[in-house]
């Protein structure tokens, strides 16, 4: 056996272990750690637009996070207060450039209550219709890109796929293929056709069977479920606290949408369910996995919307009466609407006689649902930050404005 050494197994120690272990003790008494601040942004693709998030961190650990907007501001407000109002509304599509149809719809409502209009009923059934047809689009860009954030490339491209197809049915109705100007203040820009209609059903029906499919790819999958379970949680008092609104909201557990609980449009006329946060459904309530698993079934419910609206919308114009030279009573309003990262909302004041707002406000979702990261990003691996803000679906031409 002294030709083997000694026998480690029974607790002996080669010759010298002892210094060496007294050694490394008295360089570990000397050791000091020291914090490091880097910047994540403003052009890391995980970033998902021009953000400049600063961390603070301690080895692989956030200790603290502070992100800082405003590189994307363009003056959407001071314009809407310099602009005769039918002049803004296409600036609206370039707040969040993926849900343009929702934003067109929001300030369009405020504007024609702002002046006492009336739509038609057929236009609402088409705002209703095309609104969610974005709902879907947005939410497919968000579940792809999101699959792309944690290194899964092929999810991305197979719901690009639908995605383009959905592109093309707005761009058949508007001309545009991302920033569409179609609904208008008093109705939309023009009907839908029965061609319109039939591929329309196609592209729902296409969706609706590709949907499993996603989710083998995505939500089912151990790799996908092992970087979201658990990570980025926030629960319903920090949600309520930011003002954070849309799915990032419900998956928190707070059972709450716009269109069902202050119904605006003809939403009150609709059947569908609000997804949210469970425990039962996987990982826990308010981390990275429900907010995905929130816009998957929001898919499911806005075809159900899609659905019901075309079975029941009535013939008719599709445009209403709006005066020329548009100037609405002195007055203001307040109008928000649930598009695809929460509620937008809308608040404008006129004076009267003037065909311009004397005050044009904003209200994005994405300014409160990023601003949040600065409390939920705490304590979290520096490799999980790419993950909590990706499960966010930021927009940042939402965020500055």
């Amino acid at each position: 056996m002294s030709d083997q050494g000694p026998d480690l197994r029974s607790g002996g120690e080669p010759e010298g272990a002892v210094e060496i272990h007294e050694h490394q003790e008295a360089v570990s008494r000397d050791v000091r750690t020291e914090e490091m601040v880097f910047n994540m942004g403003p052009q890391h693709p995980a970033t998902h637009g021009v953000l400049r998030v600063a961390v603070r961190t301690d080895g692989e650990y956030v200790r603290a996070l502070q992100p800082h907007v405003g590189n994307l501001h363009r003056c959407v407000e001071k314009i809407g207060e310099s602009l005769p109002y039918y002049q803004w509304v296409p600036y609206l599509d370039r707040m969040d450039y993926l849900a343009a149809i929702c934003n067109e719809h929001v300030g369009c409502m405020a504007i024609e209550r702002l002046g006492g209009l009336e739509v038609p009923e057929r236009a609402e059934y088409i705002r209703v219709i095309t609104a969610e047809v974005q709902r879907i689009l947005s939410h497919l860009m968000a579940i792809g890109v999101y699959g792309l954030d944690l290194g899964a490339f092929t999810p991305f491209l197979h719901q690009f796929r639908e995605r383009e197809r959905g592109m093309d049915l707005l761009d058949h109705l508007s001309g545009g293929r991302l920033l569409y100007h179609y609904i208008r203040i008093g109705g939309v820009k023009r009907d839908v056709s029965q061609d319109w209609l039939d591929e329309l059903e196609a592209w729902l029906a296409d969706v609706e069977r590709r949907l499993p499919e996603y989710n083998t790819l995505l939500l089912h999958n151990r790799v996908f479920q092992e970087r979201t379970f658990h990570v980025g949680l926030m629960d319903r008092e920090v949600a309520t606290r930011w003002g954070v609104t849309g799915p990032a909201l419900r998956a928190a557990g707070v059972d709450w949408d716009c269109r069902r609980d202050a119904p605006y449009s003809i939403y009150d006329r609709f059947d569908f369910d609000v997804p949210c946060g469970a425990s039962d459904i996987g990982g826990e309530v308010g981390d990275c996995f429900q907010r995905h698993w929130v816009r998957v079934r929001e898919i499911e419910e806005s075809l159900k919307i899609i659905r019901q609206a075309l079975a029941q919308m009535p013939e008719g114009p599709v445009m209403g009466r709006v005066p020329k030279g548009f100037k609405p009573p002195a007055g203001e309003v307040y109008v928000r609407g649930e598009n695809p990262r929460g509620e937008l909302a809308c608040y404008m004041v006129s004076v009267g006689k003037s065909d311009k707002a004397w005050r044009a406000r904003c209200r994005g979702p994405s300014f409160s649902n990023i601003a949040c990261i600065t409390e939920v990003a705490e304590g979290q691996l520096i490799g999980d930050l790419v993950a909590l803000i990706g499960s966010l679906d930021i927009v940042l031409g939402e965020v500055d404005r």
